[in-house]
């Protein structure tokens, strides 16, 4: 079945979900410190891209692979000639204009509406539409079903008019999410085959539902000679879940990702959360023309480039994203510098971190960098020669190096940084990167004003206990059995014992059940069930937490003091005399007011539906009143 971009099923249907959806694959850069640029740095990334064949993978059509692809900087000379040659028009000077690289409908009509649309989008944010170019592909050597969705592949022109240098590439983001924002509202493309590859000043990216040994042949560009880059980030994609398309192959336009990011739904609901926080001058018109942020049809690596390159547009630097995004292990590590730490958990109040197994490559073009999530589940080994390269894969022997060229190598550790500037001409120390973002405001200072570490308010509250026939009216009532007491909750208690059992579940399913089961049998549990090892916050101490917060998020642009002005709680489960002072506690602007979820059963079949839409109503009348901790309390049941 095909859907959209590629083969597979793009949306909800029967028991399938997209939202369960992961991946992993196989990652590399070559990079020259000095920036220069040559037509061996392509070469050999291409190479690298076709070694690395069995990190993707094919279904039952063995020509049509899960995806492949290539980002390099843009080749300005190359692009000059072959506009010249093949539409007769000069493009402006370097950096003068943008390239759009397109996915694009088969169908004329709906490609002819896609690009009125951005020809129209183009015009309304002032800048001027140069010109249209096919790209030459050869589709002689792919597989049916990757020819059967292929999209047009086409190149649209931008020139910069009326706006500085610096701000073009966020005025080109500007016009991507504007255009793909009205081609979604008008419908114009059913198949959703419009996608925007890259859109940029300095990086272009060529990729497809292909194999990596098919991307030098099915991408004519990429065999001319004057197609020079001095870096090239390549991918080769293994989508374990994930149904392959066109759209979904990477590299993204700011990265490309080996793993799986387990957390993704928090983030992405957390960031829903925030939009209406959201403010920056950098953007023009705002940001709340410019949602959705992050698109929701996309992988977990295309939603992870979503928000990398929303802070990066915004103002931060692609390290400093990347160390926000991905957090080393810092709250377990008491022998990491302080001013490192205390960034770590100032930016927690700015973004949760997208947690999972993952090895990621990143670049804007002039720099180009990679890092490993806090456990280093991914694999990422490098080498630097003696000519000035940086190569960087998934495993050795993606490139034939001379033994003797080889002036250093390794493997790339848990949570560190690996990144070449070649502005600076230079590789730029884990350490040197991370001491330079961490001392650029007084982080500690910030903390120490404004974060309430809460637990040392509840130590000694005295909490009254329930005994005896209370507390069995009080177990039946919240559905706990015979069996759960003596065989989970008596050996935790005493001994400190996990209750044990076998794989699976046999019982039926919450909501069909008549025997009124506790709450949390509706709740499931989501897990990554491809290659991850099973961690928990006691074992994996050093890695792991359960800290949690309490508090009003600000703006993400923005780091203000006023940020980290929370409660700080060491987990998420509080016990009674934690609770308690929680109810009772005010201090600063906190101001906590505790609602009942109390109801009558006995008054009807829509007795629960009213009481939810009273407690609904109750806790919108308390937040307009002034109070922002709201505790719903489920004290004195009878029932």
């Amino acid at each position: 079945m095909t859907s959209g971009l590629g083969y597979g099923l793009r949306s909800r249907h029967g028991l399938y979900d997209p939202q369960t959806e992961h991946d992993a694959c196989g990652v590399g850069f070559i990079a020259s410190i000095h920036g220069h640029k040559d037509r061996g740095i392509v070469t050999d990334a291409l190479e690298l891209l076709c070694r690395m064949t069995h990190r993707g993978a094919t279904g039952c059509d063995p020509l049509t692979g899960d995806g492949a692809g290539l980002l390099a900087q843009i080749p300005n000379r190359f692009f000059q000639r072959r506009c010249r040659e093949e539409a007769g028009w000069d493009l402006p000077g370097k950096r003068r204009y943008g390239i759009g690289q397109l996915f694009l409908p088969q169908d004329p009509d709906q490609r002819a509406a896609c690009e009125r649309i951005l020809e129209e989008v183009v015009e309304a944010e002032g800048q001027r539409l140069v010109g249209w170019r096919d790209v030459p592909v050869n589709d002689a050597g792919i597989g049916p079903v990757a020819r059967a969705a292929m999209p047009k592949v086409r190149q649209v022109f931008v020139a910069r008019r009326r706006c500085v240098p610096t701000a073009f590439n966020r005025r080109l983001y500007v016009i991507r999410k504007l255009v793909e924002n009205r081609i979604r509202e008008e419908g114009v493309d059913p198949l959703r085959q419009f996608h925007v590859c890259s859109f940029s000043t300095e990086t272009i990216v060529y990729k497809g539902l292909l194999t990596p040994v098919q991307i030098p042949g099915f991408y004519e560009d990429l065999q001319q000679d004057d197609f020079v880059s001095a870096i090239a980030l390549v991918h080769s994609r293994f989508s374990t879940n994930t149904a392959p398309s066109w759209d979904r192959a990477q590299p993204r336009r700011f990265m490309c990702h080996n793993g799986e990011i387990n957390t993704l739904r928090g983030n992405r609901n957390w960031m829903q959360a925030r939009a209406a926080k959201l403010e920056s001058a950098k953007f023009s018109g705002g940001l709340s023309r410019l949602g959705p942020i992050i698109e929701e049809d996309q992988s977990d690596s295309g939603q992870f480039d979503n928000m990398l390159e929303l802070l990066h547009l915004g103002g931060r630097t692609l390290p400093h994203a990347m160390m926000m995004m991905i957090p080393e292990a810092w709250e377990g590590d008491d022998q990491m510098d302080p001013e490192r730490r205390a960034f770590y958990d100032y930016s927690s109040t700015l973004m949760e971190p997208w947690d999972g197994p993952a090895a990621i490559c990143f670049t804007d073009g002039f720099l180009i960098g990679a890092t490993l999530d806090r456990n280093g589940l991914r694999p990422a080994r490098y080498m630097v020669t003696a000519d000035g390269r940086v190569i960087l894969s998934s495993e050795t022997g993606v490139i034939d190096v001379d033994p003797h060229m080889v002036v250093k190598k390794g493997r790339l550790k848990p949570g560190r940084m690996l990144l070449v500037d070649t502005i600076e001409k230079r590789i730029v120390d884990d350490e040197e990167v991370k001491n330079d973002i961490c001392g650029r405001f007084p982080y500690a200072r910030w903390l120490a004003r404004n974060e309430v570490k809460f637990h040392e308010r509840a130590l000694s509250r005295p909490v009254d206990e329930v005994t005896g026939a209370e507390l069995v009216r009080q177990q039946r009532a919240f559905g706990y059995s015979e069996e759960d007491l003596r065989v989970l909750l008596t050996p935790m208690a005493e001994e400190g014992k996990e209750p044990t059992g076998s794989m699976g579940n046999d019982a039926p399913l919450a909501v069909l059940s008549d025997q009124a089961p506790v709450l949390f049998s509706y709740v499931k549990q989501l897990f990554a069930q491809v290659t991850n090892p099973p961690i928990d916050p006691i074992r994996e101490r050093m890695v792991m937490s359960l800290n949690t917060f309490i508090g009003g998020g600000g703006n993400t642009f923005d780091e203000t003091p006023e940020h980290c002005h929370r409660i700080a709680l060491r987990q998420p489960l509080l016990t009674n005399a934690e609770l308690q002072a929680l109810v009772e506690f005010r201090e600063g602007d906190f101001e906590t007011c505790k609602l009942s979820t109390l109801y009558d059963p006995s008054s009807g079949p829509q007795a629960l539906e009213r009481a939810l839409d009273a407690l609904c109503a109750a806790a919108s009348e308390a937040v307009d009143e002034g109070w922002n901790i709201l505790v719903l309390s489920d004290r004195g049941v009878t029932q």
